[in-house]
């Protein structure tokens, strides 16, 4: 018997393979939450540096020690940021790892966020969420990759008000791709999907700004909703756009209402758009059925 089959026809053994595999992507997350934006960062001073040394035709400048050495997804091992002590295989497996060394560094003792194996905990329980709703199929793959992609962003937008292009593209990407099966939507609608989406915040976007001066949501919110779009079809999009919004309201509301937040102070729409993408993607058909039908 073939994996394949295998995944196809016992539920059990399918559902630990999405649980085992989605705990390890999980941890791959953290490092990507972590490190993508740092990254970023020293790209546009690198490209700063670059830019100002040929208006001034000077030589490249001396890079400090930590921006010199190796830095990307794989290089270097994950550290404690206390101690600097490296992190074996056995400290870093997911969830496991963290109940084990009782939440804190083996080496120093300094605690570990528990934001870590909430990530990896969350991204189990979304992926299985997908899982028991498709089964087996090429919707349930399609879903739990999108998923990863929806949890990274997210906690990325949270954290730096930034949706990465080298995140919201290949999802858009991911999804035109898939619509040649078709998965959700075939290509036609996925087409029409991605452009709508991303005209429709563009369209938001520049009229907040001609109104009030403000720039109301970042590039990146646009081309997460044309992911969306990409993956689901156009269909979705007005379920998408109401439902982010209504929980993007609330939300802010409350953090403004019971934190005391600055209202002037930009609140990410990103995480709103993921959650209603992820919401629309397993129960877009009957959110789509009472939407068109309680306003026709």
């Amino acid at each position: 018997m073939s994996l394949i089959d295998a995944l196809t026809q016992n539920a059990s053994f399918f559902y630990g393979v999405v649980a085992i595999v989605s705990l390890l992507v999980g941890s791959f997350l953290n490092v990507v939450i972590h490190r993508l934006p740092i990254m970023m960062e020293r790209a546009w001073r690198e490209g700063i540096e670059e830019y100002d040394q040929a208006q001034l035709d000077t030589e490249p400048g001396d890079a400090t020690p930590a921006e010199s050495e190796v830095f990307n997804l794989s290089v270097p091992r994950s550290r404690c940021p206390a101690c600097n002590h490296q992190i074996s295989a056995l400290q870093n497996i997911p969830v496991i790892s963290y109940m084990v060394l009782g939440g804190k560094c083996g080496n120093c003792k300094s605690p570990i966020s528990l934001r870590y194996p909430i990530v990896e905990f969350t991204t189990m329980i979304l992926s299985l969420i997908v899982a028991w709703h498709f089964g087996p199929s090429p919707q349930a793959i399609l879903g739990i990759i999108a998923t990863w992609f929806f949890v990274s962003m997210t906690m990325i937008d949270f954290d730096h008000q930034l949706l990465p292009d080298t995140l919201t593209l290949p999802l858009m990407w991911i999804g035109l791709l898939a619509a040649l099966l078709p998965v959700f939507a075939d290509i036609r609608e996925a087409v029409i999907g991605a452009a709508a989406g991303y005209l429709t915040l563009w369209l938001v976007y520049q009229l907040f700004k001609l109104v009030t001066g403000k720039e109301g949501m970042g590039f990146g919110d646009f081309k997460l909703l044309a992911a969306i779009g990409a993956i689901l079809g156009w269909q979705a999009l007005p379920v998408v756009i109401l439902l982010s919004s209504l929980v993007g309201a609330v939300v802010g509301i409350g953090i403004i209402a019971f934190t005391g937040r600055d209202k002037n102070i930009p609140i990410p729409f990103g995480p709103y758009l993921a959650a209603a993408g992820w919401i629309a993607m397993i129960w877009g058909e009957s959110l789509s059925s009472w939407y068109y039908g309680f306003f026709s």
